[in-house]
C-alpha cells in the first residue's frame, strides 16, 4: 500500500505543530490520558483509520493497558473493562464522531452522562480531541496514509 501524497498535516507548515498544540492543552486539563487514548481507538474503528488504530491501540498497550479491553472498546457497552466515565466518554466519542447518523446528533442524555463525570474543562477538551481524531482519521483515510509508516 502507497499514501496518495504526503500527510498533509506534515505537508502544510504550521499544521502538524498546531494540531499538536491542541493535544498539549487537552492534556493539560487533567483528563485521562487513557480515556483520550480509548475515545481515539473508538472514533478511528468507526472512521476506518488504520494508521490511528494501529497507534492507539500501541499506545495503550505501552500504557499498560489490558488486551482485553483494548480488543473490546467496540463493545464497550458489553464489555465489563471499562468504568462509567470511560463509558461516557466513549458515548460521546461516538455521537460526535457519528454527526448524522440521527436528528439529535448528540442527544442530551449522552451528553449529560458525560457531564456527571467530567467537569467543564474536562468535557470541553474530551470534545476538542474528539475533533481532533476526527481531523486526523480525515486526513489520513483521505490520502490512504499506511499503518505503521510513522513508527
Amino acid at each position: 500500500m502507497q499514501a496518495r501524497m504526503d500527510n498533509p498535516a506534515i505537508a502544510i507548515p504550521g499544521a502538524m505543530e498546531a494540531l499538536h498544540g491542541l493535544t498539549k492543552a487537552v492534556l493539560a486539563t487533567g483528563i485521562s490520558p487513557t480515556t483520550l487514548e480509548y475515545v481515539n481507538l473508538r472514533a478511528s474503528q468507526i472512521n476506518g483509520c488504520s494508521v490511528c488504530l494501529q497507534m492507539h491501540a500501541r499506545d495503550l498497550r505501552k500504557a499498560g493497558e489490558s488486551d482485553e479491553k483494548i480488543d473490546t472498546v467496540a463493545g464497550w457497552r458489553d464489555a465489563p473493562y471499562f468504568d462509567d466515565a470511560e463509558r461516557a466518554a466513549l458515548g460521546l466519542a461516538e455521537a460526535v464522531t457519528r454527526l448524522s447518523d440521527q436528528a439529535d446528533a448528540v442527544p442530551d442524555d449522552v451528553y449529560d452522562e458525560a457531564a456527571a463525570h467530567f467537569d467543564e474543562q474536562q468535557l470541553g477538551a474530551l470534545i476538542l480531541s474528539i475533533a481532533a481524531i476526527n481531523v486526523w482519521n480525515r486526513v489520513n483515510v483521505s490520502t490512504r496514509q499506511v499503518a505503521g509508516a510513522w513508527g
